[in-house]
């Protein structure tokens, strides 16, 4: 069974528009690109298509690539100190004389919509209540909406990124899973995928995971996006794994819109508080 991020998504906005209005909620979603990355421009352009489809307002900066650290910093500090701003987007990644992790820091943890500063990673890392970061809510959020249990289940997640798939890792444990972290210097890997419940793959190496990789009825979830030959794919090799899997993500139109969606979820969440 396909699971249909993009069907979720348009249920989760349509659910968002409806509470935002009976709640006479005011949000507010601040975004700041640095530079013109055509792949940041597609993200962004999609994050203020949702915002505006269930009436939030988005302040957009787009700043030129040869900005200073202190300008940039400056200007998330003012968004900081805008009461209309109820959340913020710094849009990775940042040209190359930039540090995103400094950058970032200076993001309020209370308007840190994306939930990567070090406060609610130490959230996280504690399994308190803090803003948890889009793509692995919107990643679990798809599991719970199909009925695929986490609790007791075997999970190897491919990648140990930041953004992915440490905070995965770590989200997935506090709901009671069993987690194998797993990346490029990881021996044997087809061994511990075989034996996953769910495998989650974050590497972006375009159909990395192949059908030898899974145990029949496994649930699959591609999470990476590469292109190739102009053609965007995933890390799953998805032609040939999904007869063999229970449910599994399409790539584009899983994982993707979830992040989008979770965008504005996290934003009402943070606007009740």
């Amino acid at each position: 069974m396909i699971l249909d991020g993009l069907m979720l998504k348009t249920k989760i906005l349509d659910e968002a528009k409806h509470e935002i209005e009976h709640k006479n909620l005011n949000l507010g979603l601040g975004i700041i690109q640095v530079g013109d990355n055509p792949n940041s421009n597609i993200y962004i352009k999609n994050k203020i298509k949702a915002c505006e489809k269930v009436g939030i307002e988005v302040i957009y900066k787009k700043l030129d690539s040869s900005i200073v650290e202190e300008k940039l910093i400056e200007l998330i500090e003012s968004f900081n100190n805008d009461d209309n701003i109820t959340g913020i987007i710094l849009q990775s990644p940042l040209p190359s004389h930039l540090d995103f992790d400094k950058c970032s820091s200076y993001i309020l943890s209370s308007k840190d919509v994306d939930g990567f500063t070090k406060e609610n990673v130490y959230k996280l890392y504690l399994n308190q209540k803090g803003i948890l970061p889009c793509t692995v809510k919107g990643i679990i959020r798809l599991l719970e909406e199909y009925k695929i249990s986490l609790e007791g289940a075997n999970i190897a997640i491919i990648g140990r990124g930041n953004i992915v798939g440490k905070p995965l890792a770590m989200a997935m444990e506090n709901r009671n899973a069993t987690v194998t972290l797993c990346h490029s210097k990881t021996k044997n890997i087809k061994d511990i995928t075989r034996n996953a419940d769910i495998v989650i793959s974050a590497c972006g190496i375009p159909h990395f995971v192949t059908e030898d990789m899974i145990k029949d009825g496994a649930v699959v979830v591609d999470v990476g996006i590469s292109k190739v030959a102009d053609k965007i794919v995933g890390d799953v090799d998805f032609d040939n794994v999904k007869d063999k899997a229970s449910f599994i993500t399409p790539n584009p139109g899983g994982v993707g819109p979830m992040t989008v969606a979770m965008i504005i979820d996290n934003l009402i969440e943070m606007g009740e508080e």
